[in-house]
């Protein structure tokens, strides 16, 4: 299936490595153009070479998300280099902080903040395109009990509300807003590939409470963020893609 992505320009923000990083060679092998941030000035450099590898363009800075007047640069310096904005992935996250008051204010600042701050700076250029769309990356954790009383949880929950609201509030402008939640993804070297080597036992559990028995690949996630952002899902915003394996217990309604 032609998603229709071909010259597209894509914004992502924490994608030098994991799920973001995936997605950003999963759209350029669909030919978009791909704007990537992270805080690592070195693996930000790297995923830009790796999307230019598939033929399309791309560009990289190394921004601290906490600091809106560097993600609104950003933005404007990918729009200027790609030639606008199409669609915009809000991936940037603080992960599994601590709970304390510490950790609690990494991931209201990272998670929350910033995907506030990146939105303002995106909507100009989005109003611009022909085929405007955000997708919100989001976790089943935010849907169920897990993992106890963490911020990592709370403000994921906290931004599937902000973005369904904003997906009315975008709409008269043709302006798409979505979200997915992924399930535990195992990703070399990432966060389920480090508790499998240090903490056998949850990884254990955690797969045996997926009824199909193992957890997701990266790609797996990001052809439901490709179909969102795509022209061809042209009458569909405001919506919350699970893709767990059945991970997650609730009927989705």
């Amino acid at each position: 299936m032609d998603l229709k992505l071909k010259g597209k320009a894509i914004l992502i923000t924490g994608a030098s490595k994991g799920i973001g990083l995936a997605l950003a060679k999963y759209l350029a092998a669909e030919g978009a153009n791909i704007s990537v941030c992270a805080r690592n000035a070195e693996e930000v450099a790297a995923a830009v070479e790796a999307v230019k590898a598939f033929g399309v363009k791309a560009y990289g800075a190394a921004v601290d998300v906490k600091d809106a007047a560097s993600l609104t640069a950003w933005v404007d310096n990918s729009a200027k280099v790609l030639g606008g904005v199409d669609g915009f992935v809000s991936n940037v996250s603080a992960g599994g902080s601590a709970a304390d008051e510490a950790g609690w204010a990494a991931n209201f600042e990272t998670d929350v903040l910033s995907a506030w701050s990146t939105v303002q700076a995106v909507q100009p250029h989005l109003e611009k395109s022909t085929s405007p769309s955000i997708v919100n990356i989001s976790s089943t954790a935010a849907l169920e009990a897990f993992a106890g009383a963490v911020p990592f949880s709370t403000f994921k929950a906290a931004m599937l509300n902000y973005f369904g609201n904003l997906s009315n509030v975008l709409a008269p402008q043709g302006i798409r807003v979505n979200s997915v939640c992924p399930g535990p993804v195992f990703i070399k070297d990432g966060a389920w590939d480090q508790i499998k080597t240090n903490m056998p036992e949850v990884y254990e559990s955690t797969v045996a409470a997926i009824p199909m028995g193992r957890m997701a690949t990266a790609e797996e996630v990001c052809v439901h963020v490709a179909l969102l952002l795509s022209p061809i899902s042209s009458f569909t915003t405001g919506t919350n893609i699970v893709v767990d394996g059945g991970f997650t217990k609730r009927i989705q309604y």
